[in-house]
């Protein structure tokens, strides 16, 4: 065989299994066909048949229903039917019951209306008896009025033979007593009033006995609790106007050629120094305690120095005088710093540190302010006040005495222009400015400022004062009494602090002691000025003296 016939034949052979491939596969889809077909015509035979079962089920429960429907109706029929018989039966015995509430009702009915008539007739045989009544009355009556009449007449004939017969009487007592009507109501009076107060006495004082037990208690316990908190060692502080010299030499360095340093010192602080013959010493004189604290310092510093002449005087005593300012704003802010005040302006401030050179009666203003402040804060803090306002006006309440001595007015009045000046709230500007009476507290917290003051300027060794005012405020305290009666001795005791009167048992009576003390108290409240309290004490005595013979 040839090339070419093998070709063909390979070809033929391609040919045939390519042809035969397709055959193949051609009839596997349609035997797929057939079969989905097949399938696919079961399950329409199966819904048919399922069909029709559902058909014939749903018959079935149509019949079912309809033959229950049907029994149902003819069971409620046959109730329908045996209901009306039974509501039948209870209309008829209603009917029955109906009749027989109604012949019992008309039986009740015939009873009443019986009643009814007899009591009409009972009330007819009243309304007789009570017209019959009413006519005696009206008998009765005007002769009543006829008897009112004639007892009226009587009363005012009774009424003229009275009056007739008192004044009789009384024209026969005043004969007979010597005493008009008007002095005898005057002294009836006089008894009652006497009476009156006699009770009253013995009222008020048992009231303030009791007043007094439990006053003195509270207070006591008040007052000794403040005491006790602020009780700390104070140191009065008081302006140096005596200058200790190391030798008498030093006076004559201080004098200087032919007086010029003491010329410039003179000049340059404002101080008069005066030169006696005390050794060792010489005297500061001025009224400003700010300016001789500057001449003592400056001096101090020139003797430690020992270079003493008019340049160096102006040197040290303005760099004295610009070291104590700095000490002054340091004292008040020491001051701000120890009660817990940390937003005062800063020339209130400086204006506190000048209080540390002000004395009052030998009192540093300072302290005493210090005092003033501690002791308002513990009493609000007691009563339940603001503590704050009553501590801020105890501290500020003598701010005015740092500037009395450069403007006019009083440190009072001045102390109130510098608080509103520097923004201090209404509440502590009232507060300082009643502390001495000037005006009146409208707060509890200007009370406690004032009583606070009291406490600190009264208490034993704060204050000290002239002699002579001191003796005359004793003798005018002592001539309070005069003109009063029976008063025979007074005398002011313990530093003025109580006042003893000695009264003639004659002529004043326990009661009347009472009353004596308390006007003598208003008196004293009224024309004196004074700290503190005065104690006023009333002696009444009774001596029986006789003689062994």
């Amino acid at each position: 065989m040839t090339q070419t016939t093998i070709l063909m034949l390979i070809l033929t052979a391609v040919f045939a299994a390519v042809g035969a491939y397709f055959y193949f596969s051609a009839l596997g889809e349609k035997a797929k066909a057939t079969l989905e077909k097949e399938a696919a015509t079961r399950e329409k035979e199966a819904a048919s048949r399922e069909k029709s079962l559902a058909d014939i089920e749903a018959k079935k429960l149509l019949e079912e229903a309809r033959f229950r429907a049907e029994s149902e109706v003819r069971r409620a029929q046959a109730e329908a039917q045996k209901t009306e018989l039974d509501s039948k039966e209870r209309l008829l015995k209603s009917r029955e019951a109906a009749e027989q509430e109604a012949i019992r009702r008309r039986g009740e009915l015939t009873e009443i209306e019986k009643r009814i008539l007899q009591k009409e007739e009972g009330l007819d045989k009243k309304l007789t008896t009570v017209e019959k009544r009413e006519q005696e009355s009206e008998n009765r009556a005007q002769n009543l009025t006829k008897r009112e009449k004639r007892v009226e007449e009587l009363i005012e004939e009774a009424e003229v033979a009275a009056a007739i017969l008192v004044t009789e009487q009384r024209t026969r007592l005043e004969k007979i007593a010597g005493l008009t009507s008007e002095q005898a109501k005057k002294d009836l009076i006089r008894e009652l009033e006497n009476e009156a107060r006699l009770e009253a006495t013995g009222m008020v004082r048992r009231i303030e006995e009791e007043a007094v037990e439990g006053a003195n208690q509270k207070a006591k316990r008040l007052l000794s609790m403040t005491i006790q908190r602020m009780a700390s060692e104070h140191v009065v502080e008081n302006t140096v106007s005596v200058l200790d010299l190391p030798s008498d030499d030093m006076k004559g360095r201080i004098i200087g050629r032919e007086g010029r340093n003491i010329r410039a010192i003179e000049s340059a602080t404002g101080v008069d120094i005066i030169i006696d013959d005390t050794p060792e010493a010489v005297l500061l004189s001025s009224f400003d305690p700010i300016r001789r604290e500057v001449a003592r310092r400056a001096i101090e510093r020139l003797m430690g120095d020992g270079r003493i002449h008019p340049a160096r005087i102006e040197e040290v005593v303005e760099k004295v005088r610009g070291e104590l300012w700095e000490n002054i704003k340091q004292a008040g802010e020491a001051a701000a710093y120890e009660l817990g005040i940390p937003d005062l302006h800063p020339e209130l401030v400086k204006l506190l540190g000048r209080l540390k050179y002000r004395t009052s009666y030998g009192q540093n203003v300072l302290q005493h302010s210090l005092e003033v402040a501690w002791a308002a804060c513990h009493l609000a803090s007691e009563l339940k006040a603001d503590v704050a306002v009553a501590k801020r006006a105890g501290l500020l309440h003598d701010v005015g005495k740092a500037v009395d001595r450069e403007q006019e007015g009083t440190h009072l009045e001045l102390g109130r222009v510098l608080l509103k000046k520097f923004g201090e709230t209404d509440a502590v500007v009232h507060g300082m400015e009643c502390h001495h009476g000037d005006y009146e507290p409208r707060t509890i917290e200007a009370v406690l400022v004032n009583a606070a003051d009291a406490i600190s300027a009264a208490r034993p060794g704060a204050r000290r004062e002239i002699l002579e005012t001191y003796v005359k405020r004793l003798e005018k305290l002592e001539r309070m009494t005069d003109g009063m009666k029976g008063v025979e001795k007074t005398f002011a005791i313990q530093a003025g602090r109580e006042l003893r009167v000695i009264v003639d048992a004659k002529q004043v009576n326990d009661d009347e002691c009472l009353w004596m003390s308390k006007d003598l108290a208003k008196r004293i409240q009224a024309e004196l000025q004074y700290p503190g309290q005065i104690k006023i004490t009333v002696i009444r005595e009774t001596r029986a003296v006789d003689y062994a013979k």
